[in-house]
């Protein structure tokens, strides 16, 4: 405390400065965390679609016209649905991280 009042006798003005690079650093900390939580929004967006197509495909197998090519195209669908599905917990899991890295901050 009497360091404190000790530097504001010198520079009346290092309050306001203190109180300017924490609030610097507050909104560091905010705008890591709300681009943490953006990239979780669109992992789980990227999860949902794949998995919302193969029920789209499911529902409509009895509908499509010749059994030729639907293994070909099962194929190629299921890769590119794996691969989305793959990419989305990834991301997920990085966001994740990031909050939780970022979690000791807020106390």
């Amino acid at each position: 405390m009497f360091k404190l009042s000790w530097m504001r006798l010198i520079n009346p003005g290092w309050s306001r400065t203190l109180d300017a690079i924490t609030l610097n650093e507050v909104q560091l900390v905010l705008a890591e965390k709300r681009t943490a939580l953006s990239t979780m929004r669109t992992g789980i967006a990227i999860f949902a679609f794949p998995l919302s197509v193969l029920s789209v495909l499911i529902a409509t197998s009895p509908i499509l016209p010749g059994q030729r090519g639907h293994a070909l195209a099962g194929a190629r669908c299921s890769c590119s649905i794996a691969g989305l599905v793959i990419l989305g917990v990834y991301l997920i899991v990085i966001a994740i991280r990031r909050i939780r890295r970022l979690r000791p901050l807020d106390r």
